[in-house]
């Protein structure tokens, strides 16, 4: 499992796409990993990033990349995004059915960390017999599909439980927080169990048109909520 430096993975979906080169550069130095989401149009009403901007990515990437499918057919994409460069690639326990041990096996011979995301309403017994095998487990506060929705604060129990079962069984599992990461749920998150905060629009990139300043400011204000 690739580890991140730190507590932020910031999604390339909501950066601005006419410097993708100068921020990525930028978020090299302050970043912890980077979160790529590839929706397919039918698991989710959005279409967002390809495996092109995988590869396309990775050639100024100096963190690993988690690559998000929000896609049908997960097992379509896994080879794709692994050539393309991912580092980690997460999939929907809701897409994986009857091929959640086959899918994650595929993603290790592939030598990508294995990421598991759930949505909010899907519980954590869903996936109670394969979370020892995962980096990182993804524990949705939106529903997925589109940035800048509101922080679903039942998700809070789910996170706390994740933390639990991590503790009772070993499990070396991660667990990130996708939706809604910024000033006003950070405390929250931090002390439900979170240990990695995907920033997007309201984290991060909406702070501030430089996004050397938009980090830093983000950084303060989780300082300061964690404190």
């Amino acid at each position: 499992m690739i580890e991140n430096k730190n507590e932020f993975a910031v999604s390339l979906m909501c950066m601005n796409f006419l410097k993708i080169k100068e921020q990525i550069e930028i978020l090299n130095q302050k970043a912890g990993m980077y979160h790529v989401d590839i929706m397919d149009g039918h698991y989710c009403k959005n279409i967002t990033l390809s495996p092109d901007m995988v590869k396309a990515f990775k050639q100024i990437s100096t963190l690993p990349i988690d690559v998000h499918l929000m896609t049908t057919c997960p097992n379509d994409w896994i080879e794709q995004v692994a050539q393309a460069g991912a580092d980690i690639i997460s999939v929907h326990a809701e897409t994986i059915g009857g091929d959640a041990f086959r899918t994650l096996n595929r993603i290790e011979e592939l030598g990508c960390g294995k990421g598991l995301v759930l949505n909010p309403a899907t519980p954590l017994e869903t996936a109670k017999h394969y979370l020892d095998r995962i980096d990182i487990l993804t524990i949705m506060t939106v529903d997925v599909g589109f940035s800048g929705q509101p922080f679903i604060i039942e998700m809070l129990e789910k996170i706390k439980e994740a933390k639990k079962l991590r503790e009772e069984y070993g499990y070396h599992y991660k667990i990130q927080i996708d939706g809604s990461c910024n000033l006003h749920t950070f405390k929250r998150l931090k002390k439900a169990g979170a240990d990695i905060y995907i920033v997007g629009g309201s984290g991060l990139f909406q702070l501030d048109e430089n996004v050397e300043t938009a980090f830093e400011l983000m950084r303060k204000d989780y300082i300061e909520a964690v404190s």
